[in-house]
């Protein structure tokens, strides 16, 4: 029985700019059934987007999973104030839900020594008012790339609804090994992306072409017991020199099966 390609997505990230239907026929022709959204003003998703445009964007998204809102909140940011970063996550927390997504992404964003405790403030603030069904998932990045780091904030927060992902890349860029990411985040998984690269260079390549430590990380899952979705996050939007999205899904659907079938 497969136990990765029945659940693999695919952030927009990787397509920008591409309208939905045009999103949908790709994931469906590829054989990845699983979104991350991109959320930005020139998207076709953002939290500017009326009733009508978030109907149409169901249904254009038919027959898919819609797993996030990846939101460009970052919840331990000091640029903002608590009111206005809740306010932030909660209108993209309500665009997911229009959407039929699970969860809003988020960022921490941290940028100086009170940023855990403004993380853990917010995100108890906006937990509960989080519309039904929609949770918060925090992701390995920035100022809080490591799983240990992620740890310190969501052992705080005490909310099943903010939980974490697991960017692959940058645990491991941050010199933390795979089993203490996995032992660290294990309470709050909910989502894994998937992306290689060199070992000193953010240019994406092809997954099991680099350097980032992919079969230890999904054999790992495995053992723990994830049965969670896996998804290619193709960073074209920053580097459009990378081959389409389009090539970069067969490439690794053809690669993550060689793990379904090993033994």
């Amino acid at each position: 029985m497969p136990w990765i390609s029945r659940r693999l997505a695919f952030s927009t990230l990787g397509c920008p700019g591409m309208p939905l239907h045009d999103v949908a026929a790709l994931a469906l022709g590829a054989g990845w059934r699983g979104l991350e959204l991109r959320s930005a003003p020139d998207e076709p998703v953002h939290v500017g987007l009326s009733e009508a445009g978030r109907r149409a964007a169901l249904d254009a998204l038919d027959g898919l999973s819609t797993l996030c809102v990846a939101s460009y909140v970052k919840i331990a940011s000091g640029q903002r104030s608590d009111e206005q970063c809740v306010a932030d996550l909660l209108a993209e927390a309500g665009l997911a839900a229009d959407l039929g997504a699970r969860a809003v992404r988020v960022f921490p964003g941290g940028d100086d020594e009170h940023a855990d405790a403004r993380a853990i403030a917010r995100l108890r603030a906006a937990a509960p008012r989080l519309p039904s069904g929609v949770e918060i998932w925090l992701e390995t990045h920035d100022s809080h790339p490591r799983g240990e780091d992620l740890r310190r904030i969501l052992s705080q927060v005490h909310d099943p609804r903010v939980r974490a992902i697991w960017d692959v890349r940058h645990p491991w860029a941050g010199g933390e090994s795979v089993a203490d990411t996995a032992r660290a985040l294990a309470p709050w998984l909910a989502h894994v992306q998937l992306k290689d690269s060199a070992d000193a260079d953010r240019t994406p390549l092809l997954l099991g072409t680099g350097a980032v430590p992919l079969r230890e990380i999904l054999h790992t899952l495995r053992a723990d017991g994830y049965d969670g979705w896996y998804s290619l996050e193709w960073e074209r939007k920053w580097h459009p020199g990378i081959v389409p999205l389009a090539d970069a899904l067969i490439a690794g659907r053809d690669w993550l099966a060689t793990l379904d079938t090993a033994v």
